[in-house]
């Protein structure tokens, strides 16, 4: 049973918007000290949760404000045509690759969060985004865990 908490814990964190698999593979390795493999799995399924919801939900919630608010309607029209306006060129020069690096990139305000905000406001479709942000988030997951790995190592 306590080795299901701990489960949990790895998994919740791995969900927080900031934390990611910045958080829970260093909880999971050395705080909770459970093994490399399972710390891993764990995190990066826990990561993967929050952009399914962020990548289903977002369109269907702006669309809705778009069609019952004109403010939220010019508000977001705004947002889409300047934000996709400012980056075509990085998008259409970097494509897939930009979003796998962006959240695999184990930095603050990088990660599976932002990167799904990004891709909503990009207008990527949601399935290839989420196969981009998977990408990204197993890499970063390989990324922290070999730091953190390194890290114990060291002392």
């Amino acid at each position: 049973m306590d080795n299901i908490s701990e489960i949990i814990k790895i998994f919740l964190a791995a969900m927080t918007p900031i934390g990611e698999l910045r958080i829970s593979i260093p909880l999971g390795l050395t705080v909770l000290h459970q093994p490399w493999l399972l710390v891993f799995f764990i995190s990066v399924i826990g990561n993967i949760i929050p952009p399914i919801f962020i990548l289903w939900l977002f369109p269907r919630i702006s669309a809705w404000l778009m069609t019952h608010s004109k403010l939220m309607n010019r508000f977001l029209t705004w947002l889409f045509e300047r934000t996709r306006r400012k980056a075509h060129d990085k998008i259409e020069k970097y494509g897939d690759l930009a979003l796998i690096i962006f959240v695999a990139i184990p930095l603050p305000n990088t990660g599976a969060w932002t990167g799904s905000l990004a891709a909503w406001l990009f207008g990527i479709p949601m399935k290839r985004a989420l196969i981009n942000v998977f990408y990204g988030i197993l890499i970063a997951g390989v990324v922290v865990t070999i730091i953190t790995t390194g890290f114990i190592h060291l002392f």
